[in-house]
């Protein structure tokens, strides 16, 4: 069986019964994500995930520009298909984007920690 990772860097379409088997899954172990996600919340992110995030709104950011005053979810398959095309022709953009965006995510997570400390009594 494949592990969440793996399913989300498949490139090909998921069928019908891949995708009721997946939601089957992932309805078994939510318990495991949610207290997963909790204890992550309690943890300062890796420098991998830090650089991952910063990827990730680095794309978003390329999108925006590109879109202008559009939204993603308004755009066609095909046109969501061209829009991909585009901003893969932009990785080293994209790359330097987040390499400016990365201090800001860091200050930001740590913001996120000291936030949720809890108060002493």
């Amino acid at each position: 069986m494949l592990t969440f990772k793996e399913h989300s860097e498949t490139t090909e379409a998921m069928t019908m019964q891949q995708r009721q088997k997946a939601k089957a899954t992932f309805r078994k172990i939510k318990g495991k994500i949610a207290l997963g996600r909790k204890k992550a919340a309690k943890k300062l992110a890796s420098p991998e995930k830090l650089k991952s995030r910063a990827m990730k709104q680095a794309r978003g950011l390329i999108i925006k520009k590109i879109l202008k005053d559009k939204g993603k979810e308004e755009l066609s398959f095909a046109a969501r298909q061209e829009l991909e095309k585009k901003v893969d022709k932009k990785k080293v953009a994209i790359a330097r984007l987040a390499k400016k965006l990365l201090p800001a995510i860091k200050a930001a997570d740590r913001a996120k920690l000291k936030n949720n400390k809890p108060a002493p009594e």
